[in-house]
């Protein structure tokens, strides 16, 4: 373990002055002050307050917030794994699996830091309107008795506010972004594993333009599905797609036949297993190369 910490470690040097790392985290707070924009305008109109959560489980409350919030990590990820000068001298003193166990703790590090970073931004975005009481506020519930939230992709409902608390709420939209965010993190790793460098970025474009067109409307127009067609729409793509899989809103609460928040984390770790198995067996293959003096 003392090994994969120091490999993990060395993976972080310089982290916060690559100009990689500056951009990603810079334009994640341009996403999210965007995207935070319809949530404060709904406060301005009526003059009320928000709970602390409350902004960041209704900015991303929908696939397209999720989605452009994690296209930035397939930039910050583009050079996994990891290979410097120094990486020769550690390959000799451990194992390839220790060596490739650091760059998955390196990942997970990295994805648990960013998706944390997105948080406390929307959190200082909306500060001065919120209050950190663990109730649901008065502009959650104007969304929710009214048809405004669902015109604006806002995730509050009655259901939620009567089955979990804002805090509640909070950690599972976190959980469910992280459990995205980590396979597509891996995918790139497996992908430049597998096929060679550049190639996991457009595994990763394409993993996240799959999840982009399994949309229920654009799908429901192209099969000629009526209104009342549309709940089968959505309860199909709501298991096939791990975009939706990271939606909170396109979660079953307890009258829709979607997937519950711990089986889209199930299917979450299933897949991160897999993309572990198959890195180990890539790794007996991986064609090691070193640039530089």
């Amino acid at each position: 373990m003392r090994q994969i910490l120091a490999a993990t470690r060395y993976n972080f040097l310089g982290f916060f002055r690559d100009a990689r790392t500056v951009v990603c985290f810079l334009l994640s707070v341009v996403v999210c002050f965007l995207l935070s924009g319809r949530v404060l305008e709904v406060t301005e109109q009526y003059g009320t307050t928000m709970q602390a959560a409350e902004p960041f489980i209704w900015t991303f409350g929908d696939a397209t917030a999720i989605l452009l919030v994690s296209l930035l990590l397939i930039f910050l990820f583009s050079d996994l794994p990891k290979l410097s000068a120094f990486t020769p001298f550690y390959l000799m003193r451990m194992t390839k699996k220790k060596w490739l166990a650091a760059q998955f703790l390196y990942l997970v590090l990295c994805t648990g830091m960013y998706v944390l970073f997105v948080l406390v931004v929307t959190v200082l975005l909306c500060m001065k309107d919120s209050f950190i009481g663990n109730l649901w506020s008065e502009t959650a519930a104007i969304l929710g008795y009214s048809g405004m939230g669902k015109r604006l992709n806002v995730p509050s409902t009655v259901k939620v506010m009567e089955s979990i608390s804002p805090y509640g709420c909070m950690m599972q939209v976190g959980l469910l972004m992280l459990g995205y965010s980590l396979t597509l993190g891996f995918l790139i790793l497996l992908g430049n594993l597998l096929l060679g460098r550049k190639y996991g970025m457009l595994l990763a474009v394409g993993y996240s333009l799959y999840g982009f067109l399994l949309d229920p409307e654009v799908l429901g127009k192209i099969l000629g599905m009526e209104d009342y067609e549309m709940y089968r729409i959505r309860s199909l793509v709501g298991w096939i797609s791990p975009l939706n899989h990271a939606v909170y809103g396109m979660h079953d609460f307890g009258y829709d036949n979607l997937p519950s928040i711990g089986q889209s984390l199930g299917v979450f770790a299933v897949f991160l297993a897999l993309c572990v198995l198959l890195s180990w067996r890539a790794l007996r293959k991986y064609n090691f190369t070193f640039l530089g003096s």
